[in-house]
């Protein structure tokens, strides 16, 4: 599956977040792995933040990593950085956003399901 998550950097953290998040560490991206995370590209416009993360199981995954100590580390440092994580309606919350339309569900003749594609 894939998801889209938007997060919003904190005030003047565009160029510190850069160099911080240039590569993860070794041992975060084999938690990744362990958790069925296959990618995670991020693209940034300004302070906001887009995420694409291909995933056996966003939600499962998520929750194998809330106490795993490579990912508490990561979040630790990183989030100096990171202001909020928006959700589809704009709230505060890590939520995947809805996926509105795909090209490739579109010339498959399949529907997009609303919310999470």
């Amino acid at each position: 599956m894939i998801v889209a998550l938007h997060s919003v950097l904190r005030p003047g953290a565009v160029d510190d977040y850069r160099v911080e998040h240039a590569a993860i560490p070794a041992d975060l991206d084999a938690a990744f792995a362990r958790v069925g995370i296959h990618g995670w590209t991020i693209w940034r416009s300004g302070e906001r933040l887009f995420h694409v993360v291909d995933c056996d199981d966003f939600d499962a995954a998520i929750a194998a990593l809330d106490d795993d100590p490579a990912n508490v580390a990561w979040q630790a440092s990183i989030g100096r950085w990171v202001e909020v994580f928006r959700d589809a309606d704009g709230q505060d919350g890590f939520a995947p956003l809805a996926q509105v339309w795909s090209l490739a569900a579109q010339r498959a003749g399949t529907a997009v399901t609303p919310g999470r594609g």
